[in-house]
């Protein structure tokens, strides 16, 4: 095996991790730390000379500058060329420039307004300022904690990245190093440190984050501890620079958002929206080979200037494009957190990252890992609203949406370039196929809520809590608590479900008090409200059909019917889970009297009808809401539960669809065998009795009559709505929506 090349007078083999530097005499290769030359120094060097070369042919030649304004201050200064950023010319220019103020952007808060319920109510797409930061739970080293500090907690030997700001070029020194650099007299060179993350060092115990960056962070709630990949620390963050430092436009790496925090000193910060006129312009820019010869700013509408003086904490949202310039010697702490407000932008810059092909180095650590770790809590979050029969808020909807568009593009592109972040117990198909089911799911619940007029149930728990394991426990174990303890810490906000019950006995209340024709303002009420002609479906009816039938029930039973035209249609809809809509319609004889026979046959056959006093008092307990559990895992039954807007009749949007469709509950959540009755409002601890029809198989029964029937509308204006609940115990609330034309 042959021995390795050795180097430099440590005479070790090549490190590619250490900068090296060829002397022009020898041609021998030296590390910069061993013949005490800087990176950021070499490239002022024209000819170098090792310490061995230097004896015979004397100091090293360095390059001689010709210009002020350019990267290269070796070209000659002709006039012709324009500024670049970062030089000393571009930052006087850049001071003397104009802009419109900050203030018209920043959103001035007190640090315990800033909270998670605050920014998930109100979104998170404008700066904001705190100017004292009690109540934000940030803690802080003292203002006079110095830049020898620093080396004292972190280590001097500790390689740290700095920029070389007149280049706008980076480079790698010793902590130590930067800290003689910065004490000397004379310095001459702007060099600029924003990338010293220190979550691994002794100072780490020094600063807490704000709270809002903690609770809100990907990393800090989704990371599982046994991942695959390193955690990544993007949370602490030490920036030291000296006067007149300057970074160019960026946006974060990954569209995270951040939290600045001047300990002394002062920086100004230039802002632009991320509107999608400036991120397309942004790309563009960035792509340019004449980037650094234009100033982004000028190219957009409106360019933001904002100063943050010492003791200021800033919070800047996801994707917002910004330059910062240091305008005093300045030490300031921050960190970077993905989170949930702003999904679709964090991932639109994620891919613009990628089109411009941005170096590891400068891109989040592991962003396509996080991504599935989040995709998989959400889809616990996305099950549980479901089964607290909740809407998600409409930005979580929005992003998991976006979310599930880049992990299809990420599967497809492994084919070609495979560098797979997928974790290995993430099944990933599987996952975005459940994701698609999840959100297929909401879009049609948020379609029923619109068309009846309801809003959606408040979230009383944050994303991140919901995507936790231990907060779902503890929120199951107290939901077992409350429900057989009975006791609540406040007043619970009313389900859909309540209402929709609430709703249909004041109707029911109304039919029992008498006869239609005995109360002339009941009367005037009952046809106001239900002689409305339905949405969608009675509207094609009408033009397509004219058929009309009014009918007036009292104590279950048919009192007067209208019959307009040669048919009666009798619409069953059965909702499953939410996909494919059945309806299923019958037609009988053409005589009032026969038609009105059929409806009063029809309903018994449902158990929709009260029991005659007459009858068997059993039976007359049973009224428009039975009880009854299912034997068969073939066929599901749910329902949305809907509160019809005043003086508006629920329209046709309930849906029937195979079991097959509908995406699994979670273990926690899934019905035991053979559950016992409950009792409540609906079945009254009653369970049918034995050889007693119950009421979904009486609506088999009418299924079966009427499928050789054509399969459309028939009628064209509601009298009456009938509403069935059928609870199945521990499990999803079943039902069925009867409505008679």
């Amino acid at each position: 095996m042959a021995t390795a090349q050795l180097y430099c007078v440590c005479r070790q083999p090549y490190d590619v991790s250490r900068f090296m530097i060829e002397c022009d005499i020898c041609k021998d290769w030296f590390h910069g730390s061993c013949v005490e030359v800087e990176e950021h120094h070499a490239v002022d060097i024209d000819v170098y000379h090792c310490p061995s070369c230097d004896v015979h042919h004397g100091p090293s030649l360095m390059k001689k500058r010709r210009n002020w304004h350019r990267h290269d201050y070796t070209e000659p200064d002709d006039g012709s060329k324009p500024v670049q950023a970062g030089t000393s010319v571009f930052v006087r220019e850049l001071q003397t420039r104009t802009f419109p103020n900050g203030d018209e952007i920043l959103q001035p808060m007190q640090g315990s307004q800033v909270t998670q319920r605050y920014l998930e109510r109100h979104g998170f797409r404008y700066p904001i300022a705190v100017h004292k930061m009690e109540g934000l739970g940030l803690c802080l080293p003292p203002p006079d904690f110095s830049v020898k500090d620093v080396e004292r907690y972190v280590g001097g030997d500790k390689v740290i990245d700095v920029i070389d700001v007149a280049r706008q070029a980076d480079s790698k020194m010793k902590l130590s190093a930067f800290v003689k650099y910065y004490y000397s007299p004379q310095r001459p060179k702007v060099l600029n440190v924003i990338s010293l993350e220190f979550s691994d060092t002794k100072m780490s115990e020094l600063v807490v984050v704000p709270d809002i960056a903690q609770k809100m962070s990907w990393v800090e709630n989704y990371w599982p501890d046994d991942s695959y990949f390193p955690k990544p620390f993007v949370q602490k963050y030490c920036l030291m620079g000296v006067k007149d430092s300057y970074t160019d436009f960026h946006i974060d790496f990954g569209g995270t958002s951040v939290w600045y925090h001047v300990l002394w000193g002062e920086k100004i910060f230039y802002l632009i929206k991320p509107t999608p006129a400036n991120l397309a312009l942004y790309e563009e820019w960035s792509s340019s080979p004449t980037q650094s010869e234009v100033f982004f700013g000028k190219k957009v509408d409106k360019c933001y200037k904002c100063v943050v003086q010492q003791g200021t904490t800033l919070l800047i949202p996801t994707g917002w494009i910004h330059a910062v310039l240091t305008s005093q010697d300045c030490m300031a702490f921050g960190g970077n957190f993905l989170h949930n407000l702003n999904i679709g932008m964090q991932l639109r810059c994620y891919e613009m990252e990628r089109r411009l092909k941005t170096p590891d180095l400068f891109k989040f650590p592991y962003f396509e890992a996080i991504c599935w770790y989040v995709a998989k809590n959400l889809l616990e979050t996305l099950k549980e609203s479901r089964e607290d029969n909740c809407l998600p808020p409409e930005y979580l909807i929005k992003g998991v949406k976006a979310l599930i568009t880049a992990l299809r593009n990420w599967l497809k592109r492994e084919v070609t370039e495979p560098a797979s972040e997928v974790p290995d117990h993430i099944r990933p198909n599987h996952l975005i196929k459940m994701l698609t089911k999840e959100i297929q799911y909401l879009e049609v619940s948020q379609t029923l809520m619109k068309s009846h007029g309801i809003s959606a149930c408040p979230s009383t728990r944050s994303a991140h809590e919901r995507g936790s394991h231990a907060c779902r426990t503890a929120r199951r174990l107290r939901d077992h608590h409350h429900h057989h303890h009975h006791h609540s810490h406040g007043p619970k906000v009313p389900s859909n479900l309540d209402i929709f019950e609430q709703h249909t006995q004041e109707v029911l209340k109304k039919l029992e008090m008498g006869t239609y024709e005995e109360d002339a303002s009941f009367n005037l009420t009952v046809n106001g409200k239900f002689n409305k002609v339905s949405t969608a479906s009675a509207a094609v009816a009408e033009r397509s059909l004219d058929n009309k039938l009014r009918l007036v029930l009292c104590n279950g039973h048919i009192v007067r019917a209208d019959v307009l035209g040669n048919n009666l249609g009798l619409c069953v809809f059965l909702k499953s889970s939410g996909l494919k809509l059945h309806r299923i319609c019958s037609e009988y004889a053409t005589s009032p009297s026969t038609e009105v026979d059929a409806i009063q046959g029809m309903l018994s056959m449902a158990g929709l009808l009260y029991s005659h006093p007459s009858e068997d008092p059993r039976s007359s307990q049973e009224s428009w809401c039975q009880g009854s559990g299912s034997n068969s895992s073939s066929e599901a039954w749910s329902s949305h539960t809907h509160s019809p807007a005043h003086g508006e009749s629920p329209t046709l949007a309930y849906q029937y669809c195979e079991t097959s469709l509908l995406p699994p509950l979670h273990p926690s959540k899934r019905p035991a065998s053979n559950p016992p009755p409950i009792s409540n409002q609906a079945t009254k601890g009653k369970r049918p009795k034995k050889g007693m029809a119950t009421a979904k198989q009486r609506l088999g029964k009418i299924l079966k009559l009427s499928r050789h029937k054509p399969f459309f509308l028939l009628s064209a204006s509601v009298c009456i709505y009938v509403y069935i609940y059928i609870y199945i115990p521990k499990a999803n609330i079943n039902g069925c929506f009867i409505k008679v034309f």
